[in-house]
């Protein structure tokens, strides 16, 4: 079977055992975008430290969970976004407007949607999280 998107397995793992209460999940594989994602989460205390292990193939993610994370999701295609468009997606994805974060990957790197709105700077949607 192939993966259509890691990220997206990623986030629905994450999800699923927060549901379960479980306080660690194993997410495979790793990449790059998903070490970013989960950055981000971290940042914004979604989620507790979280261990990339090596294994010599596509590598494994190690994720301590706080129970904060009420809803995650990957937004499919990656649409693009300008500056100013950004507000609009906050109100359709969001429950309120100071409550969760959309990921957005830029020219800058990927970054939640309020930085991207401090560096006045758009790119494509990855994914939301509250």
């Amino acid at each position: 079977m192939v993966r259509i998107s890691v990220l997206n397995d990623c986030l629905r793992s994450i999800f699923n055992a927060e549901k379960r209460g479980k306080r660690q999940v194993l997410v495979r594989p790793a990449s790059k975008v998903i070490i970013k994602f989960l950055q981000q989460m971290m940042k914004h205390g979604y989620i507790g430290e979280f261990e990339v292990v090596d294994d010599h193939r596509a590598g494994k993610i190690v994720v301590d969970l706080i129970g904060r994370i009420n809803k995650c999701g990957v937004i499919s295609p990656r649409f693009d976004v300008c500056h100013g468009e950004i507000e609009q997606w906050v109100v359709n994805l969001l429950p309120a407007r100071q409550f969760g974060h959309i990921i957005l990957t830029t020219s800058y790197g990927i970054m939640d949607h309020e930085e991207a709105r401090r560096k006045h700077t758009g790119g494509k949607v990855l994914g939301f999280f509250y």
